[in-house]
């Protein structure tokens, strides 16, 4: 896609899309179609979660994998599933594919258990916490796309456990090269920057 360059044998596209949509069980050719379709399986997985099956627990990669594949398994056979290609964007090259099974398991044991679930935090810890957790998922890139969804959708439960209300992102839609900068910065644990715009997102005006 447009958004990302790919390396490997899976980075396919749907027949007729000019190499702007990956394959899908749909048969969209359209950006604009795929992106109209993955937003309102977003929005249903959202109810789902929020409305049905809100995790008082600690959330883990498994929770999460079974998030995206509740989200895309309509549309992309993949859903769910681990990437098996690099994926870089901007020139930033995320985790190898090689490294995934490390990563994840040292994401759900380093950072989900212990900032996982939110409740009881006051309002620094929690803007520690997913802070910290997003810019770490966003580094690791585990799904062939839909990842910065998946990580907000995370942050988004994480408030809620702690009593806020889902975090409004509309400041890092404003300033986009700003919230990349913090990403980058989570390379050498930097997670200062980032805090900053958790702590915006959080005041939800």
């Amino acid at each position: 896609m447009s958004r990302y360059h790919v390396s490997g044998s899976e980075g396919q596209f749907e027949a007729h899309s000019d190499g702007q949509v990956l394959a899908n069980k749909l048969g969209i050719t359209a950006p604009d179609e795929i992106d109209g379709a993955e937003l309102v399986l977003l929005e249903q997985l959202y109810r789902f979660i929020f409305e049905q099956h809100f995790p008082l627990q600690p959330v883990t990669v498994a929770m999460l994998k079974r998030w995206h594949r509740l989200w895309l398994g309509n549309v992309y056979e993949w859903a769910g599933e681990e990437r098996t290609v690099n994926i870089s964007k901007g020139g930033f090259m995320f985790a190898p594919t090689t490294q995934l099974p490390k990563l994840l398991h040292e994401f759900d044991t380093k950072y989900l258990a212990r900032y996982t679930p939110c409740t009881f935090m006051v309002e620094e810890q929690l803007i520690d916490a997913i802070a910290i957790t997003h810019v770490e998922l966003i580094l690791i890139h585990p799904f062939r796309e839909g990842n910065g969804r998946m990580a907000r959708l995370l942050a988004d439960v994480m408030a809620v456990q702690a009593g806020y209300k889902p975090m409004n992102y509309r400041h890092w839609e404003q300033n986009k090269a700003r919230y990349v900068s913090a990403i980058h910065a989570g390379m050498s644990m930097d997670y200062e920057p980032m805090k900053h715009w958790v702590r915006l997102a959080l005041k939800n005006d």
